[in-house]
C-alpha cells in the first residue's frame, strides 16, 4: 500500500496546496481469459497493489498531471480539441479518460493531479485500468459530476479503444472500479451484471508470478484475436441463427459445426466457448469450496490459451509448469491477462508458500537468467476516495 501521507506532502511541495486522494487497484483474473470482448464470463479480483491520485481543482479547464514514478509532467486543455491520443505515453490514459467522460455528458473542471502507482507495468495486472479509473474518479469527484461505477467503467473502456488503440473488453475497468474485498467477481460481460464469489484465503494464498517479460506482439496480436473471433461469429451464425457473439455458442453447438471453420479461427473460437464454461464452473466450485476443481479448470485454461488461442509464451509456460509440478502445495496455476508475457496466477497452500516462492524463483532464474517478481495478494476493494479519517 502506498503511504498516503507521503502523497499529500509531495502534492503540497509540487502544487502548494492540500489535495484530495483517490485510489484504484490493479487486478488479477482467476479464470475466463479473452472472453470479455466476446460477451462472455470472467472471474477476476481486485488486488492490493494500487494507483493513487492526489488531486485539486484549478480555476481554468487545464489538466496538469505529474507522474511520480517517471518524474514527468504533462497536460492538456479540455477546451481545446483532443489530439486523438495513441502517442504511446502514460498521458494517453489520463486524457483518454477525461475526453471519454466529457463525451458521455460529464462536465469536468481543470485539475492538478499527482500520480503514483505500485502496480507493475507490463505484468498483466491492469496498471492501465488502475490509472484510468483512479484519474477518472478524481476528475469527476472534483467537478461534482455524478458518474456511477458502471459509467466510469465504460468510459475507461472507451479511452482504451480511442486513445490507446487496444480493443479491450470490459473486465479490467469493471473489477478495478467495483471490486469487493474477500471476493472474486463473476462478471457477465454482456449484461454487466456481477456476482460476488467468496474467496477464502485463510489457508490458500493467491500468488502472482510476474515473468518480467512483455513481448512486442501483445497489442497487435490482441486486436488480431478479436478480429478472428468476430469472423468466427460471422461463419457460425450461418448455422446457428441468433448468434451475435461467441457467448451465444454452446459447447454442443460448437462441436456440431466447428468443422465448418477454417484454422486458426476454429481454435480461437473453441477456446472462448470452452473458457466461458470453465469460468462458470470455477465460480460454482469456489462457492462449494472445491479448490481441487478450480485448480483443474485453471490448468485447462492455460493449456487452451497456449494451444488454441496461442497467447502464452515460453516464460509463462515455464512458470505454470513449475507450479503444476510442485505437488500438493499448489492447487492450480495459469497465465493471466492478455498474454505474450506478464504473469501467472497460482493458488498455493499457505503452509507451502515460502518453499513455493523459493522453488519457482530458483527454477525460473536457472532457465532465464533472471528472477520473476512474486507477489502474494488478497482480494481487495475497488476504486474510491481516501479520506483522512480512513488513513488512520
Amino acid at each position: 500500500m502506498i503511504e498516503r501521507g507521503t502523497m499529500r506532502r509531495a502534492f503540497h511541495e509540487l502544487f502548494g496546496r492540500e489535495p484530495r486522494l483517490f485510489r484504484a487497484p490493479g487486478r488479477v483474473n482467476l479464470i475466463g481469459e479473452h472472453t470479455d470482448y466476446n460477451g462472455g464470463f470472467v472471474l477476476p479480483l481486485a488486488i492490493e497493489r494500487e494507483t493513487l491520485v492526489a488531486a485539486a481543482v484549478r480555476e481554468d479547464r487545464r489538466i496538469v498531471a505529474h507522474s511520480l514514478n517517471l518524474d514527468e509532467r504533462a497536460g492538456f486543455d479540455l477546451d481545446e480539441p483532443g489530439g486523438g491520443g495513441r502517442r504511446g505515453i502514460w498521458l494517453d490514459y489520463v486524457e483518454g479518460m477525461a475526453r471519454s467522460l466529457e463525451s458521455r455528458g460529464a462536465r469536468l473542471r481543470g485539475a492538478e493531479l499527482l500520480i503514483l502507482s505500485d502496480v507493475p507495468v507490463g505484468a498483466g495486472l491492469s496498471s492501465s485500468a488502475a490509472l484510468e479509473v483512479s484519474a477518472g474518479l478524481a476528475l469527476t469527484s472534483l467537478a461534482g459530476a455524478h458518474v456511477d461505477g458502471v459509467e466510469l467503467v465504460l468510459a475507461g473502456q472507451q479511452a482504451e479503444h480511442t486513445y490507446v488503440g487496444t480493443m479491450c473488453g470490459i473486465m479490467d475497468q469493471f473489477v478495478v472500479s467495483l471490486g469487493r474485498a474477500g471476493h472474486a467477481l463473476l462478471i457477465d460481460c454482456r449484461t454487466l451484471e456481477a456476482t460476488p464469489v467468496p474467496l477464502d484465503t485463510r489457508e490458500t494464498a493467491i500468488v502472482i508470478c510476474d515473468s518480467r517479460v512483455k513481448h512486442e506482439l501483445s497489442s497487435s496480436e490482441y486486436n488480431t484475436r478479436r478480429a478472428e473471433c468476430e469472423r468466427g461469429v460471422e461463419l457460425l451464425s450461418e448455422y446457428l441463427p441468433g448468434v451475435t457473439q461467441l457467448r451465444d455458442v454452446s459447447a454442443e453447438g460448437f462441436e456440431r459445426y466447428e468443422s465448418r471453420l477454417p484454422e486458426p479461427i476454429r481454435r480461437r473460437c473453441r477456446h472462448v466457448v470452452q473458457e466461458n464454461e470453465r469460468a462458470l464452473r470455477a465460480a460454482d466450485a469456489l462457492r462449494r469450496g472445491d479448490l481441487a476443481e478450480v485448480g483443474c479448470l485453471m490448468r485447462r485454461s492455460h493449456e487452451s490459451l497456449r494451444d488454441d488461442y496461442e497467447v502464452s509464451c515460453a516464460e509463462l509456460d515455464l512458470l505454470a509448469e513449475t507450479a503444476w509440478s510442485y505437488g500438493e502445495g499448489v492447487v492450480g496455476s495459469r497465465m493471466t491477462g492478455g498474454g505474450f508475457g506478464g504473469s501467472t496466477v497460482s493458488l498455493v497452500r499457505r503452509a507451502a508458500l515460502e518453499d513455493f516462492e523459493r522453488t519457482i524463483t530458483t527454477e525460473y532464474q536457472k532457465a532465464k537468467g533472471f528472477a520473476p517478481a512474486v507477489y502474494v495478494t488478497d482480494a481487495g476493494d475497488g476504486a474510491g476516495e481516501i479520506t483522512q479519517n480512513s488513513e488512520r
